[in-house]
């Protein structure tokens, strides 16, 4: 099925400021040009953890880091079976980095532009000139007859770069046999190259200020535009009004405009009692830095009561979100106000539903709301260089690359995701796998079924996504 954006694709590039740009145009003047990305091209900064972690995976691989120090990245995640990112650099995607769950690891996949950022010290092979044409235009495979030299530690299926004996990388691929292979050979192919397009790339030192200078007109436009409309439903829905605040980023980019255009609200936070504990701290102090009042809910108990009853929650059979969060939210509007309108953080690159869904809506679950999103069609970057204009609390979480945040457990995470929680929340996951277990063997199920968390798909309901309020 082919991939399609769920917004079009902002994402450009000033080669005179060496900067990311949201837009066509830099705040500088200059035309930009446009960064070609997978879809659905909801892009983010690398923070710096997401630095240290590509480079480890680059550095066990090829010897040498990816992102050099003082250099701006962007990553885009990119559909997979499990997770897969892109890293854009200098205006091109210059690799990603793939993460299997089978076999618990992370693979490095440059594309030749990586070159400019870094020298393999390891998997790699030298060709002769003559083939240089060919690989660079058709995409042709190292052949046994060009081979000059191949690094020793490449075995049958790594990731390889493709150099010429001047040091320049010609093209990156996947080794067909192994080094030890390779030499004894004098036909066949040796790597297949991966196809792709020439790119631009201008490496260049920049920091996030930089970037910020440059998008400074881009984020005032989308903030009035945003404004404007906050204050224009307020005016046509003259109802109490409040910001629904989860702790995450795209809340806390909503309450900022929200703020602009209608002074302090109330925050709405679904306390599910399965939150991380950087996240209860965030929500506490968004409140404090603002001076707003915080509403929540409690619902600690009625998830592990409803477990029992129907068994964790899957990505396609997620209880838990009306369960925990939308009818105790229902509830406490009704309590409250009866009827209230709620500022959302939904964006419609978060997911196709999304995308489809109105700027202002009624849930059927909870027909009390009435819900909007100013922030509709932001990306993920629009967002976080909002937030770093406005130097907003924003969650630690993600500076540790957790970069959805949610119940530790959610079921739509990816197992990526998990093996850092198995490892920086081992209390937290115990609990969770001891409850996992416990079901497991009430239901005679393998011991896989929790080893490799196949409780988070079922297969036998469909998914209806109505837990869009935070």
């Amino acid at each position: 099925m082919r991939l399609s954006y769920l917004g079009k694709n902002h994402l450009h590039w000033c080669d005179t400021c060496g900067t990311p740009v949201l837009g066509k145009k830099c705040s500088c003047g200059t035309q930009t040009r446009e960064v070609a990305i997978t879809p659905p091209g909801d892009i983010r900064p690398a923070f710096d953890d997401d630095i240290k972690h590509i480079n480890q995976v680059y550095h066990d691989h090829f010897g040498a880091d990816l992102i050099p120090e003082g250099h701006v990245a962007i990553l885009n995640k990119v559909p997979d079976n499990d997770r897969m990112e892109e890293i854009v650099m200098g205006g091109a995607v210059v690799g990603a980095i793939r993460f299997y769950p089978d076999e618990e690891r992370w693979e490095a996949m440059p594309r030749p532009a990586a070159a400019l950022y870094m020298t393999p010290s390891k998997r790699y092979m030298v060709v002769d000139p003559g083939a240089e044409t060919s690989i660079k235009t058709k995409g042709a495979s190292v052949l046994a007859p060009g081979l000059i030299s191949i690094e020793e530690h490449i075995e049958t299926g790594d990731e390889v770069f493709i150099m010429l004996p001047d040091g320049r990388c010609i093209g990156v691929g996947r080794a067909k046999v192994s080094a030890a292979e390779a030499e004894t050979m004098e036909r066949g192919t040796i790597a297949r190259t991966r196809k792709g397009k020439p790119v631009i790339c201008v490496p260049r030192e920049r920091t996030w200020e930089d970037v910020l200078t440059a998008n400074e007109e881009i984020l005032t436009r989308i903030e009035d535009e945003a404004v404007l409309f906050v204050q224009r439903t307020m005016e046509s829905n003259p109802l109490p009004a409040n910001v629904s605040f989860s702790g995450g980023k795209d809340s806390l980019a909503t309450l900022l405009v929200v703020m602009k255009a209608a002074g302090k609200l109330p925050l709405l936070f679904a306390d599910t009692g399965l939150e991380f504990k950087e996240t209860y701290k965030n929500v506490q102090d968004v409140a404090d830095h603002y001076g707003l009042e915080v509403l929540r809910t409690d619902m600690t108990s009625e998830f592990w009561d409803e477990m029992e009853r129907q068994g964790p929650p899957a990505v396609d059979a997620r209880w838990c979100c009306k369960v925990c969060k939308l009818q105790p939210i229902k509830k406490l509007i009704e309590d409250t106000w009866g009827e209230c309108l709620s500022f959302i953080g939904q964006r419609k690159y978060e997911s196709f539903k999304r995308m489809k869904s109105p700027r202002v809506w009624r849930s059927n679950f909870i027909p009390c709301q009435l819900s909007a999103a100013p922030i509709q069609h932001w990306t993920a970057l629009h967002v976080w260089l909002y937030i770093f204009r406005e130097n907003a609390p924003y969650n630690v979480l993600y500076s540790r690359r957790i970069d959805r945040i949610g119940c530790f457990m959610c079921p739509s995470s990816d197992w990526a995701t998990f093996r850092m929680i198995m490892k920086d929340y081992p209390d937290e996951w115990k609990r969770w796998e001891d409850a996992l277990n416990q079901y497991k063997e009430a239901h005679d199920l393998p011991d896989i079924w929790v080893e490799k968390a196949l409780w988070r798909k079922r297969g036998d309901k469909d998914y209806d996504d109505e837990s869009s309020y935070t």
